[in-house]
């Protein structure tokens, strides 16, 4: 698919959504690109999976920020081929750094940084503990297989939007249990 075709269908598949997220986070390794950033040297063209670039564009486009989370011991690396391809501009943070903490480390940083609330963040990742430690902090975490493409965009969106909608229908059960709870006390 060229790369217009696939931006058009991602702002497509965006526009779906009433409710979309304030920012979306990246993993690099085998998530936007397909390799391990520590196998390859500065001096190669790195080249990423074939619908990355266009769904960044496209939600770059719908106004939403975008951000990375790598645990990768080679920064430099990673650095340098977020530089060749055209894209630094793009992440309104780059939380690129070895970790043991399977990036909570990371979020917090981008929270830190971009002041937006976990719950309001979507991120891709290609490695179950990341999704699981990450989904606990409120993060909408999705597992990729083949990398970013249209079907981990779609299931993405679908799944933040399930998880606004379950917080909205909690806080009106919240508001209403307590309003219950407030007029009761009055009538004892």
């Amino acid at each position: 698919m060229a790369d217009d075709t696939v931006k058009a269908e991602a702002l497509q598949i965006i526009g779906m959504f009433q409710v979309l997220p304030k920012l979306v986070v990246f993993d690099l390794d085998y998530t936007l690109w397909p390799f391990y950033c520590e196998c390859r040297s500065k001096r190669e063209m790195p080249s990423m999976y074939p619908h990355a670039k266009s769904i960044l564009y496209a939600l770059k486009d719908k106004g939403i920020d975008l951000a990375i989370a790598s645990r990768s011991p080679t920064s430099d690396i990673a650095k340098t081929f977020i530089g060749k391809l055209g894209i630094e501009s793009m992440f309104v943070a780059q939380e690129i750094f070895s970790s043991w903490t399977h990036k909570t480390d990371h979020f917090q940083r981008i929270h830190s940084r971009t002041g937006v609330p976990f719950k309001s963040m979507l991120f891709f990742d290609d490695e179950d503990r990341n999704i699981e430690t990450v989904g606990k902090m409120g993060v909408t975490s999705i597992l990729v297989g083949n990398g970013v493409n249209l079907g981990a965009l779609r299931q993405g969106l679908t799944s933040y939007s399930q998880n606004v909608n379950k917080i909205e229908k909690n806080k009106k059960k919240w508001a209403k249990y307590t309003q219950n709870s407030s007029s009761s006390e009055k009538t004892e």
